[in-house]
């Protein structure tokens, strides 16, 4: 079956992207991780690998067009042929919501988009709002929950303004790329929220005033907005802040039982008191569920540094591997062998002994057991916060902030001990600030 090649959205503001070039050609082999073509954004360029194995085939952009974020640009069939056909133009989700939403009067503003936190995401679940419409709102402020198969994030409105509307209710999937809200410069003066169901209907105008009496009658302060309520979801997908699930992770609480008991949906840390005040509770932590979280800020200049240089002189272009080089050194104890695995995008690769014999050798290689260290690296997206809680193995977070990396572990208090954890993300933080500090 056919893998669609989407643009993917690197950033919060962005609503497009410029194909730099095609690294491969129509009708190339290519396979699972290998680098297709390279975007640019205003915030940064980076090479989109393939998510499966097959061939290139219709691709209907060129280098140098400008294309929205969320739309099919290429499919890796099973054959060079390809399906001959172009892909749907339906597949451009944020063309799609900007045509909706011209059909009725819609206000003036910013558009703020679903976000893509992996490549192979073509939708996202939001879980909530955390503004309601018309309230004032800076870049930085959480304006709603979103999560997917791989994560939860909070997404931040990107722009300093006023909420002119809500255009999608929590619970709702989101197609990549899709306007979910627009931030207006002035305050609005009829704000509203729909659902994206309804997106073809315009929004609902108060009634008129029956009489001069009710007309004079001055305006009733403007409610708090009430918390969501969504019904269970058929997919058993239960909807959380992911603070909320982090801390119930942490002391053992099942968010099921409020699903159970009808508690309306979605979860925030304030319900916490309401699962562990809940009659007969019984729940106790799973293995590893008391969890360790760490973190360390250091400048990305070094390690971005030594990257260029260690593909320029000694042909290692894999930064992955020189991660899980990192990474395994930080770790080992002993001469057993040791198992590391990077994920980038949704994409994992496994290094075994990345550390020997030299630093940015070790080849990729299938992960057929749980690796003693699993690192992410979300450098190249919009996430800035990672709250995730404890896996099945250890994990290194890598996020980026302008000029900074922030390094997150979480693990459980059963995988490493706390003196154990320090040493690991101290180590690692520190190879990465000073590289050459691995090679002494």
């Amino acid at each position: 079956m056919p893998l669609d090649v989407i643009m993917p959205a690197l950033g919060m503001a962005q609503d497009s992207g410029v194909i730099v070039s095609w690294l491969k050609q129509p009708g190339d082999a290519v396979a699972e991780g290998d680098a297709l073509f390279e975007v640019e954004t205003d915030k940064a360029t980076m090479e989109v690998e393939a998510q499966g194995k097959g061939y290139l085939t219709d691709v209907t952009a060129a280098a140098g067009e400008s294309v929205p974020v969320g739309q099919v640009i290429a499919r890796i069939s099973d054959s060079a042929e390809g399906s001959g056909t172009a892909p749907a133009s339906a597949s451009a989700p944020a063309s799609d919501a900007k045509n909706k939403a011209s059909a009725k009067p819609m206000p003036e503003g910013r558009e703020v988009i679903m976000p893509a936190l992996g490549m192979a995401q073509d939708s996202g679940l939001l879980v909530s709002w955390q503004v309601a419409p018309g309230d004032k709102v800076g870049a930085e402020d959480v304006l709603f929950e979103v999560e997917t198969d791989k994560a939860a994030m909070e997404v931040p409105a990107g722009f300093d303004g006023y909420v002119a509307a809500l255009l999608a209710e929590a619970g709702e999937d989101i197609p990549v790329g899709g306007v979910v809200a627009i931030i207006s410069t002035d305050k609005p003066e009829a704000p509203f929220a729909q659902s994206a169901r309804s997106a073809d209907k315009p929004p609902a105008t108060p009634a008129a005033a029956p009489d001069q009496a009710e007309a004079t009658k001055p305006a009733p302060a403007k409610p708090k907005p009430e918390k969501p309520q969504s019904a269970a979801r058929s997919d058993g997908r239960i909807l959380a802040s992911p603070k909320a699930r982090r801390l119930a992770l942490e002391r053992g609480l099942d968010l099921h039982r409020l699903v159970e008991v009808g508690h309306p949906q979605p979860f925030h840390v304030r319900d916490l008191e309401a699962l562990a005040n809940l009659p007969d509770a019984t729940a106790t932590p799973a293995a590893g569920a008391a969890s360790r979280r760490l973190c360390a800020r250091l400048p990305a200049a070094g390690f971005e540094a030594f990257c260029a240089w260690a593909s320029g002189t000694l042909d290692i272009g894999d930064t992955n591997a020189l991660l899980a080089g990192f990474a395994a050194a930080c770790l080992r104890t002993d001469d057993s062998a040791l198992l590391v695995e990077v994920e980038t995008f949704g994409t994992a690769h496994a290094y075994q002994d990345p550390d020997r014999p030299w630093l940015g050798q070790a080849k990729r290689q299938s992960a057929d057991t749980t690796p003693a260290l699993r690192i992410r690296d979300l450098r190249h997206s919009a996430l800035s916060l990672v709250e995730i809680g404890a896996e099945d193995c250890p994990v290194l977070t890598l996020s980026q902030r302008k000029s900074s990396v922030t390094v997150t572990l979480e693990c459980g208090a059963d995988q490493l001990s706390a003196q154990d954890a320090i040493a690991l993300l101290t180590g690692f933080a520190g190879r990465m600030e000073q590289p050459l500090r691995h090679l002494l």
